[in-house]
């Protein structure tokens, strides 16, 4: 008998006929033997009608409001899905994540979790009961309602994973793994069957949307073993693990992109010591996430600061750079949300040398400029102009053998020269 941790996105129990869907999957879990929790997000496109009510009747409304009401999606699912239960024969209970202890920080509309008092979800599976928690919320240590931030429901599940010491968290989505790149602009894709934390991480944090980062990070700290899948078939998924001899070493296991970002340059900054502390010290304040940053060579006393930040917090840095901007003098802002961002993400750039080199010959070749770049050991990021993504992410895709089984090839690539 296993510890299974389950977890239902929104397009999983998007429909009542998916809600039974998911009832007769748990229910056939229970009786294969196991303990059955299960994490679930809310219904469809719930999450996204409730912020337009909300931006009707509110310009900018507070977030601690937006929280109250964003809750309250996942509260439909679970009961939903608990009642589809008890209609099989079987005896299931629904908790809200507050009722069931997933404590967090303060941070509205993106907390982060900090505890989970699993003691009522032990209590409910003793009693044999199928447990159902509602995901992407919590509670903070002084009673307020706290949502996870999109994709919050997969760092539920795997909090509650580790809470619980649950023998694996299943991740279910519409797609049934993760891919060398999407599938719906490459169609040639694989599926990878095993992967790495620290890969998968990459590849979260740099645009691939079957697991939030968090998620993967959550797992990695705390061992949760992983098992992203699909809801509407019983073939296996990818496992995410953390790395040992038996995985293979692919080279590049995958090519990912995001369009969700947008660009900030701020021209003619005075070039002295404490400018960039003071421009991401006031985002970091205003909880702005900051991914890409490049600085120019300074010029007759002045330099640019550019920097690239989630769609969702745009509006916030929008309003940061506008007094740290007159506050310090420089000339002007401006922003571009026509960017996207690839991405080659593999483990095998440790030891194979030129693969920088590869990737920025193959978006040459495919008419594709780079604005900017970064890299970490294990993956190397671009910023281009959104209508190239399509053909920058089948570009490289080819370039690194990803269409065919070569990719866990062992071969040198042909370029010399390092990342």
């Amino acid at each position: 008998m296993a510890l299974v941790v389950t977890k239902f996105g929104g397009t999983s129990v998007g429909t009542t006929e998916r809600i039974r869907a998911v009832a007769e999957r748990l229910v056939a879990r229970k009786l294969a033997g196991d303990d059955v929790v299960a994490v679930v997000s809310a219904m469809g496109h719930v999450t996204d009608e409730l912020v337009d009510l909300a931006n009707k009747v509110c310009d900018d409304p507070p977030e601690r409001e937006m929280d109250m009401l964003l809750s309250t999606g996942e509260q439909v699912s679970i009961a939903l899905l608990a009642m589809a239960i008890h209609a099989l024969g079987f005896d299931a209970v629904s908790f809200t994540g507050p009722q069931v202890g997933i404590v967090t920080d303060a941070v509205h509309s993106k907390a982060k979790i900090t505890e989970v008092r699993a003691d009522r979800v032990k209590q409910a599976l003793a009693e044999g009961r199928i447990v159902i928690v509602a995901g992407f919320q919590g509670i903070t240590p002084d009673g307020q309602i706290t949502t996870l931030g999109r994709g919050g429901s997969d760092t539920t599940a795997v909090a509650v994973a580790a809470g619980l010491g649950a023998d694996v968290c299943e991740i279910y989505t519409d797609v049934d793994g993760v891919y060398t790149a999407d599938p719906r602009l490459v169609p040639t894709a694989r599926k990878i069957d095993v992967i790495s934390y620290e890969e998968m991480l990459e590849m979260a944090a740099s645009g691939a949307g079957v697991l939030q980062m968090r998620s993967v990070e959550f797992a990695r700290n705390h061992g949760v073993v992983i098992h992203c899948r699909s809801s509407f078939s019983d073939q296996p998924g990818t496992i995410v693990k953390e790395a040992d001899d038996s995985m293979e070493q692919a080279i590049i296991s995958g090519v990912t992109h995001d369009t969700s970002e947008a660009k900030l340059t701020i021209r003619d900054v005075p070039d002295h010591p404490g400018v960039a502390a003071t421009v991401f010290g006031r985002l970091a304040d205003a909880n702005v996430n900051v991914d890409m940053i490049i600085q120019n060579v300074s010029e007759d006393g002045t330099t640019d600061i550019s920097f690239t930040t989630p769609g969702t917090d745009l509006a916030r840095a929008k309003r940061v750079i506008a007094e740290v901007v007159e506050e310090l003098g420089a000339r002007e802002w401006l922003v571009d949300e026509n960017i996207a961002k690839v991405s080659l993400v593999g483990a095998g750039m440790r030891t194979h040398p030129g693969i920088a080199a590869r990737m920025f010959a193959a978006l040459a070749q495919a008419g594709v400029n780079l604005d900017l770049i970064s890299t970490s050991p294990i993956r190397i990021s671009c910023v281009i102009a959104s209508g190239q993504v399509e053909q920058a992410v089948a570009a490289l895709h080819t370039a690194f053998g990803l269409d065919d089984e070569s990719v866990l090839a062992e071969t040198s690539p042909a370029c010399g020269e390092g990342v």
